[in-house]
């Protein structure tokens, strides 16, 4: 089994991250995804770091 993180600041860069991931390696059995949004305050203004972990296999 292998992983591949993804962080990105923005949720459609991270949807196009996972999708270019996945159409590049069509070799890959998906067995999970994990996503996660973490959000943080930095004086006024609000940071936001959306990430997902995918588990897979090589078929």
């Amino acid at each position: 089994m292998k992983v591949k993180l993804f962080d990105e600041s923005h949720e459609l860069d991270l949807e196009k991250s996972i999708n270019t991931f996945l159409s590049n390696n069509e070799d890959i059995e998906l067995k999970d995804i994990k996503y996660e949004v973490a959000i943080s305050i930095c004086g006024e203004e609000q940071i936001y770091c959306f990430s997902a972990m995918i588990i897979y296999c090589i078929k």
